[in-house]
């Protein structure tokens, strides 16, 4: 089985994302314009809008108009609008926008493109489309952008669908326009994502710094709002300042942060924000073209997508004369997690630790002695030689080498399979103390520690591959 979901990421140390100026922090924030692209029945729905209204507990009337949700949308355009777009001023801002509902408001339109906002494509229609069968999401996707270019007077090059479907983003990637997608909460950085070979940037959105939980339940006042992003933005500045920058995504929506009771939330968030020197508000079509050039995108070791014969050809040494691990790593669960060095170690080590007693055995027997025979018959497989090279058990004096066989054989005599220990994380006299100290334990305790640092080997040839 492989697993489809990237859990890694770009993991523990991420690339520096060295935004313009030495900014510790990008800031970027969305309006999405949804208003007249909501589900309606005057719009050919099947039923009434039920989302992201003042309405609790809203649910869609089938072959109903419902006043009350479509009056709320309508608020979004004729004034909420208006007060973010004074409120954002001067800050460059992206616009999601529902091509129908561009289409349907035209002097904010007009108000959008004149202030210099970035205008991404929110979709065609401002519905759900988990259940929406890929060629008529497919056919929408298009749709939005002829609709867009005719609005707006160029195509969009960011998309988000927001109430997406599984088939979503592979749909943004097939259209092949885009210089980003947004359909992804998984980062707080940009990231490449690979469909059918073709590399595609991700634009990571949020779904916490962002006023549609006003209409959950999250947020009940406009301060409670402020706070939140403000502490968003100091932990991220923070992290900036100490060599770690992120991207901080902020979503408003017309009808929910343009009331004024939350509107002064935002308005205090940004006061914040303009208070701290550092920071680098961008659009996020600004955002994709400075990572697009900053790290470009590059082909990356993907072992979990190897086919059987290829894996164990690769990594069927990892673990001494035991390809056996290998196959059984294959046959298991793998995914992008596993196309590390610490990841892949981790599922080989799983699968060494769940192998019965015998096949255990024999991994720790099929191990050489150090500085043995094998070593100085020069018969050691290129990773053995290379590892007690070194650690210098190549190059050892006769008393040395004296005291090293006498040391093997009493191990092997003692317990039944050699000393092993990861000789990379040792020099050629802690390697000799190890042996000393660990030649009088007893053997269930040896076995652990034997199985212990069969492991970490495994983990350290890997990393010299891939790493």
């Amino acid at each position: 089985m492989r697993y489809s979901r990237d859990m890694r990421g770009h993991g523990e140390i991420a690339p520096d994302p060295a935004w313009p100026g030495g900014a510790r922090i990008a800031v970027q924030i969305v309006v999405n314009y949804e208003e007249g692209g909501e589900n309606s029945v005057e719009h050919g729905d099947a039923a009434s809008e039920a989302f992201l209204s003042e309405i609790v507990g809203a649910q869609p009337w089938p072959g109903q108009r419902h006043w009350n949700m479509e009056s709320i949308y309508d608020y979004g355009a004729r004034a909420g609008f208006w007060r973010l777009y004074r409120l954002l001023e001067g800050i460059p801002v992206t616009c999601y926008g529902v091509a129908t509902a561009l289409a349907r408001s035209p002097e904010q339109t007009r108000a959008m493109i004149d202030a210099g906002w970035e205008m991404a494509t929110h979709g065609l229609k401002w519905i759900d489309y988990k259940d929406v069968q890929r060629e008529v999401e497919a056919d929408h996707i298009a749709r939005a952008v002829e609709l867009h270019t005719q609005v707006t007077g160029s195509r969009p090059l960011g998309f988000y669908q927001g109430r997406a479907s599984m088939n979503t983003v592979a749909l943004g990637c097939e259209e092949g326009g885009f210089a980003y997608l947004a359909d992804s909460y998984a980062d707080e950085l940009p990231y490449w994502h690979l469909h059918d070979g073709r590399p595609q940037l991700i634009v990571p959105y949020t779904l916490d710094a962002n006023d549609m939980r006003f209409a959950n339940g999250g947020f009940t006042n406009g301060e409670e709002f402020f706070i939140y992003l403000r502490d968003a933005f100091d932990c991220l500045y923070r992290e900036g300042a100490q060599g770690r920058p992120r991207m901080l995504s902020i979503g408003l929506h017309c009808r929910l942060a343009g009331r004024p009771g939350r509107a002064e939330g935002v308005r205090r968030f940004l006061d914040h924000v303009r208070a701290h020197d550092g920071v680098w508000f961008a659009t996020r079509l600004d955002i994709a073209r400075h990572w697009m050039v900053t790290h470009p995108f590059a082909a990356a070791d993907h072992p979990s997508q190897l086919d059987r014969d290829a894996f164990v050809a690769r990594f069927g040494s990892i673990y001494e004369h035991s390809p056996w691990v290998a196959e059984r790593t294959w046959n298991a669960d793998m995914g992008a997690a596993h196309d590390s060095a610490a990841g892949l170690a981790a599922a080989m080590a799983r699968q060494f630790r769940a192998a019965g007693d015998d096949d255990r055995l024999g991994v720790l027997r099929a191990h050489p002695d150090l500085a043995g025979k094998l070593a100085a018959a020069k018969r050691l497989t290129a990773d053995s030689s290379a590892e007690q090279a070194s650690a210098g058990l190549d190059a050892l004096t006769d008393a040395e080498r004296s005291g090293f066989t006498r040391l093997n054989e009493a191990y092997v005599a003692r317990h039944g399979f050699p000393f092993i220990i990861a000789v990379r994380d040792h020099d050629k006299a802690g390697i000799m103390a190890a042996m000393t100290r660990r030649l009088d334990n007893d053997t269930a305790t040896e076995r652990t520690e034997a199985e212990r640092q069969v492991a970490r080997i495994g983990e350290l040839r890997l990393r010299a591959m891939l790493d």
